[in-house]
């Protein structure tokens, strides 16, 4: 791969330098779901859910299923750290840091870019490596304590539990650390512009050298994964609802705007939309690993040809565009004339393309405009999405039913009830991929917010207490994101108190009617009134984007009661969406998340109006909800939103799921 000998991609920021990030639902997020969220550092990633982790979460995770590490796994970590010492002695670095992304700030990163999981043997979704001439040292969240600690005994690596009292960040720790005249290494590909500069500003005052062009990894990882080369296909237009050549132009009206001479793209979901392009290169995300260069008049396209099939080719071609090797962009943008004014997002360009621009160019650092447009989806998105939600219904739905009927008569787990949901959604037509890692969680396990089910963790569903599955798909059709927490047998006062309540809120918000000018701020404390009418509440945000065969964590709307977090207004054809939850450590797990697009409402002398409308359309447990937690109102909105599930979903039932659906969204009142 050119003077790189590999790539260990890293967000540093996203999951592990700023601690108060990591533990975000989904984001994204997720990354997982991730993961994937908002960070001071990285401003593209604010539409994912946040979360202040519980890093203490006390809960029946079967961990004396997690056995320590087999010797030889053992050793071969040792190994891979003296490996790379020997390679940090020959490259002259004091330091080594090894993160977890992709060259493109990406929330999933695929087993090629899996190099701090292959150096430590974490195999967590989030963590960075710190490796010193002695010591080495690994960060995660509090998703990830009990896994790390299992995975890392007697390895030599130590946990930095990030969040607890009096441990640092990793930037924190670089500072105290790093003596007079030592160097840091690290592939500054896996860096963010920010990321890197900071790390860059901490080394330049102890008088070192930060050495960013040196991918160590790769040097010692001899059975790597091979690099992605899945192939490219073409999102047709009655799918993308506009055709490239219009994007392209609307995009070289506001470089034009911004008086830009040319447009640097490297985030993979901006790059997917402008040419209505996917592919299969990232877990859970349909994007083809690529750069772009749009100039005035002709357009770059750094990916590799082998995933191109002749007709793409030519459909390229037709677009003036120019299919060039994948590595080629760090040569080009290093060429750049003088002359050039390049418009960039910098929290979307690594850090060593970033400092492969001559400082003759004029750099105009903004957000990239495809970041707008894409999140307010066209008509045709729009309309599209209904049918991917529809048929994603009618999974869940047949899921609801069979998971009903069979607890407690076969053997289901954690793992087994996802993979049923995903078959389920796979006999659907146009299902591509799920949009993110499945949570399936039940009783405790529902507790941790990013629950991921291992072989070590699996446990048997029973015919008692809540089980929370939260899961999504990619269609041609569009992405879809829900939650359902679902009663599979008697439940307690409490539990049915505090399943009402995430109601509640989830109900009012989806109910919100607002002037044209609000973001999610604005609209927060709708979700959240239920809650704190009970002095209760969540801590993470009520709501992200979700893109259009894209990113299910799409920036740049949220709901969140912090201004900062989501300041973007709302605008028609957006899709958010609403996920309040409630957490009780070591025993159970609440949330109910429905899409919203939004909507038009009226326009009078008060000034125009919108609206939202749910996307989804799966059951609400009416055996989990106790009616003193809700209004007469409340319960109207549901019995209307239950009426539109019947009407969509019943068609495509067997008689005995339709007659079960029918009692399942049955009216319910107060009186």
């Amino acid at each position: 791969m050119g003077k790189y000998k590999g790539a260990v991609a890293c967000d540093v920021r996203n999951t592990e330098i700023n601690a108060d990030k990591n533990a975000e639902i989904e984001t994204d997020a997720n990354a997982d779901k991730n993961a994937e969220i908002e960070t001071d550092v990285n401003t593209d990633k604010n539409a994912e859910i946040e979360t202040d982790v519980n890093t203490d979460i006390d809960v029946d995770i079967n961990t004396e299923k997690n056995t320590d590490m087999e010797a030889d796994t053992l050793n071969r970590i040792r190994t891979r750290i003296e490996e790379l010492r020997r390679k940090m002695q020959e490259y002259q670095m004091d330091y080594y840091i090894v993160p977890t992304a992709d060259f493109h700030q990406s929330e999933y990163v695929g087993d090629y870019f899996k190099a701090r999981e292959y150096l430590t043997g974490f195999t967590g979704s989030a963590g960075t490596a710190f490796v010193t001439k002695e010591q080495a040292f690994l960060w995660t969240d509090g998703r990830y304590f009990l896994q790390a600690e299992s995975q890392l005994r007697e390895s030599g690596i130590q946990l930095q539990k990030m969040g607890e009292p009096d441990v640092p960040t990793v930037l924190e720790f670089l500072k105290s650390e790093l003596g007079t005249g030592e160097n840091v290494g690290l592939d500054g590909r896996c860096f963010d512009k920010a990321t890197g500069e900071a790390i860059e500003k901490i080394v330049n005052e102890k008088e070192g050298q930060l050495l960013f062009e040196q991918d160590l990894i790769h040097e010692i990882w001899m059975d790597c994964p091979k690099f992605p080369m899945e192939p490219a296909f073409l999102l047709e237009e009655q799918y993308a609802g506009e055709s490239a050549e219009q994007k392209i132009a609307r995009i070289r009206e506001k470089m034009q705007e911004k008086g830009a001479t040319s447009h640097l793209l490297t985030s993979l979901d901006d790059i997917a939309w402008l040419f209505n392009i996917r592919g299969n290169d990232v877990a859970y995300c349909p994007f083809v690993l690529a750069y772009a260069l749009v100039m005035e008049s002709q357009i770059r396209l750094y990916a590799e040809e082998e995933k191109f099939s002749e007709k793409l080719k030519e459909y390229l071609f037709g677009l003036n565009v120019e299919l060039c090797p994948y590595e080629q962009i760090y040569e080009e943008i290093a060429t750049l004339s003088e002359k050039e004014k390049l418009l960039l997002d910098p929290a979307r360009v690594n850090y060593s393309l970033y400092r492969k621009i001559p400082e003759s160019v004029k750099k105009i650092e903004s957000a990239n405009p495809e970041v707008l447009m894409k999140c307010v989806k066209n008509p045709v998105e729009a309309e599209n999405e209904k049918q991917a939600h529809l048929k994603d219904g009618i999974a869940h739905t047949k899921f609801m039913y069979w998971l009903k009927k069979q607890v407690g008569k076969e053997r289901i787990t954690e793992i087994s009830a996802a993979e049923k949901l995903e078959a389920l959604r796979k006999a659907q037509g146009d299902f591509l991929e799920p949009s993110f890692a499945p949570i399936s969680a039940y009783g405790a396990h529902g507790a941790i917010v990013h629950y991921s089910a291992t072989e070590e963790t699996d446990v048997e569903l029973q015919p008692r207490g809540l089980y929370l599955t939260d899961t999504g798909g990619h269609y041609l059709q569009g992405s879809t994101d829900v939650t359902r927490t679902i009663a599979l047998g008697d439940l307690t006062e409490g539990e049915k108190e505090d399943f009402t309540i995430v109601l509640a809120g989830a109900l009012n918000l989806a109910d919100a009617v607002f002037k044209k000018g609000c973001s999610g701020a604005s609209l927060d404390y709708a979700a959240r009134a239920p809650f704190w009418k009970y002095r209760k509440d969540f801590n993470h945000g009520t709501g992200h984007g979700v893109g259009y065969l894209g990113n299910v964590h799409e920036p740049p709307i949220a709901f969140h009661w912090n201004p900062r977090r989501n300041q973007q207004e709302l605008l028609e054809n957006m899709i958010i969406t609403d996920e309040p939850g409630i957490y009780i450590e070591g025993k159970y797990g609440i949330r109910t998340e429905n899409e919203l697009i939004v909507c038009k409402d009226t326009i009078n002398a008060f000034g125009e109006f919108l609206k939202f409308e749910i996307l989804t359309l799966v059951p609400i447990d009416l055996d989990a909800i106790d009616l003193e937690y809700l209004s007469e109102e409340q319960c109207e909105l549901l019995n209307r939103y239950h009426k539109r599930v019947w009407e969509k979903i019943s068609p495509y039932l067997e008689a005995e799921e339709k007659e079960w659906l029918k009692e399942y969204t049955r009216e319910i009142h107060k009186n």
